[in-house]
């Protein structure tokens, strides 16, 4: 009985040594798992810290008391060794501990994108790798991200990353590298964007700028697109936004920095672009869809001109000629995709929309670029086939996903680091989001007081005034002198032929040899009589080929 109770003492003493030993090592391990969670490392550097530390505070605990013992025997050098020893031993060791295999940690950078999912748990950014730069506006965070993640992984996770610094996603803007897949500039406003009104540029710093700005950016730098060379643009975005605002300041910025261009508008909202009238080659206040095809037809038998020309410089083996830049700005575009109904209406707008994908599609390789502004981003504002032909997408504040899809494009919320513009502040006019060779730029449009817009046009409009008065004379030249020497706006082709040297007395003839001579678009006046107005005139001879 003794035996059998002794044993069974024995294998009590086992399970409860078992036990003991079981609840030890939960504890450990949830020391462990709390200084993993609290660093942010990986199982095996918590592990080695953890060992490193110990090691290190059982060290210096042996110093400690080995020191004692000597001091308590009378060696009074003990203190001494233990303080030059110390520093250099055991504390250094700790702290070699505390900050990793891999070197020091950036606490801020590691906890807020390991706690928005675009790190792992068990990744971290090292103080080493993080370059932190103050600006006026906020701060910037230029740094590499681990080795297992990429710009990309950033760029998916800004909303959560914002929240992380206690601002929104539009207090963010990252910047990539195409150097490293790992290098990020992240810069966090320290205010909501566009806070503060940044002033207008002046006419040095558009000039200076390396192509066409459009505004500025959020830390008011100025932005915009390199060129407008094989480009077109569409802009869309809800009513008393800022479009025709946005659009008066890129005209003007146009004409800064690209100097002597064409320019056609068609002005749907009757007075938005009005101060540019005086320098376009045509301008026409309407939203009639007829008078959208009026100008299709002008431009795109400019096109065929230039098109003609170019296949014969190829087939001659001559350098490709170099076309005069033509700006083809529609304000309101959607009314002119709208038809009121009856079938001619109807017919009108399904030509509008060949047209249009025609010209915008086929001008581009021959200096023509069209702008369209709407202010109904919808499914039906306009075609599919004629925006989706434009390159260079903008939007301004818009209330739902579908029409900042139609602004900027059905994939553009696949892009790297997209901007839903419905988080716009619709009471900041004119802000934007640009979409330009795949990027995207939050930006806002420029405000000019009317005063500097007026002179820019006058400025181009005594040069151009200059420039005819200088070119050698030619039978437009002779066409627009006689008209303005007689003060008439309008001269029938029956008086206007014989005065420019043609001969012939039948009407038919007379026509087609006069429109061969001056190569500008004949009308009619209010009577139905043929002629040429002096409109017309002047502006086939601002215009090139």
């Amino acid at each position: 009985m003794g035996k059998k109770q002794q044993h069974h003492h024995n294998k009590e003493d086992t399970y409860g040594q078992l036990a003991g030993g079981i609840g030890g090592l939960v504890i450990v391990f949830g020391v462990l798992a709390a200084i993993k969670d609290k660093l942010g490392l990986s199982w095996l550097a918590t592990v080695l810290l953890t060992a490193g530390v110990l090691v290190a505070l059982g060290y210096l605990a042996w110093r400690l008391r080995t020191a004692v013992t000597r001091l308590l025997a009378g060696d009074t050098n003990a203190v001494a060794a233990l303080k030059q020893e110390a520093p250099g031993t055991a504390l250094e060791a700790a702290q070699a501990a505390l900050e990793g295999p891999q070197g020091a940690v950036h606490a801020v950078l590691t906890a807020a994108l390991s706690r928005a999912g675009a790190i792992g748990k068990d990744e971290v950014v090292l103080e080493d790798d993080v370059t932190i730069e103050q600006l006026p506006v906020g701060t910037v965070y230029e740094f590499l991200v681990p080795a297992s993640r990429t710009s990309e992984d950033i760029a998916t996770r800004l909303g959560p990353i914002a929240s992380m610094f206690g601002v929104t996603r539009l207090h963010l803007k990252l910047e990539t590298s195409r150097r490293s897949e790992r290098q990020v500039r992240l810069l966090v406003l320290n205010e909501p964007p566009f806070s503060t009104l940044f002033p207008a540029p002046t006419r040095q710093e558009i000039a200076a700028f390396a192509g066409v700005p459009i505004g500025h950016d959020i830390t008011g730098r100025l932005a915009g697109v390199p060129t407008f060379d094989k480009a077109s643009l569409l802009i869309g975005g809800m009513t008393q936004m800022g479009k025709t605002t946005l659009v008066n300041g890129l005209i003007t910025c146009l004409l800064i920095a690209y100097g002597d261009f064409d320019l056609y508008l068609l002005d749907g909202k009757l007075c938005g672009l009005t101060k540019f009238e005086k320098i376009a080659v045509r301008y026409e206040a309407s939203d009639d869809p007829a008078v959208l095809e009026s100008m299709l037809d002008e431009l795109n038998s400019r096109v065929g001109r230039r098109y003609t020309e170019m296949q014969d410089a190829i087939r001659n083996r001559q350098p490709a000629p170099v076309f005069k830049p033509v700006f083809f700005i529609i304000d309101e575009a959607a009314d002119f995709y709208t038809d009121n109904g009856s079938k001619e209406s109807q017919e009108t707008v399904r030509r509008n929309e060949d047209k249009s994908r025609s010209l915008v599609a086929k001008s581009l390789e021959s200096g023509i670029v069209t702008v369209m502004l709407t202010q109904r981003p919808a499914n039906d504002a306009i075609p599919v086939k004629v925006r989706d032909q434009f390159l260079y997408r903008m939007c301004l504040y818009v209330a739902s996903k579908g029409g900042a899809k139609v602004a900027l494009g059905d994939s553009y919320f696949e892009t790297v680091a997209p901007i839903h513009p419905s988080l716009l502040d619709s009471g900041v006019k004119g802000q934007a989001v640009l979409f330009a060779n795949g990027s995207s730029t939050l930006i806002r449009g420029f405000h000019f007081p009317d005063e500097f817009i007026w002179g820019v046009v006058d400025d181009v409009y005594d040069r151009r005034q200059k420039k005819m008065e200088a070119a050698p004379v030619t039978p437009l030249k002779q066409a627009i002198d006689l008209m303005r020497d007689s003060g008439v706006e309008f001269m029938p082709t029956s008086k206007l032929a014989p005065a420019l040297g043609i001969t012939e007395t039948a009407p038919v003839t007379q026509g087609r040899k006069l429109s061969a001579l001056l190569r500008a678009a004949s009308g009619k006046d209010d009577k139905g009589v043929r002629g040429y107005h002096l409109a017309d005139l002047t502006a086939a001879a601002m215009s090139g080929s």
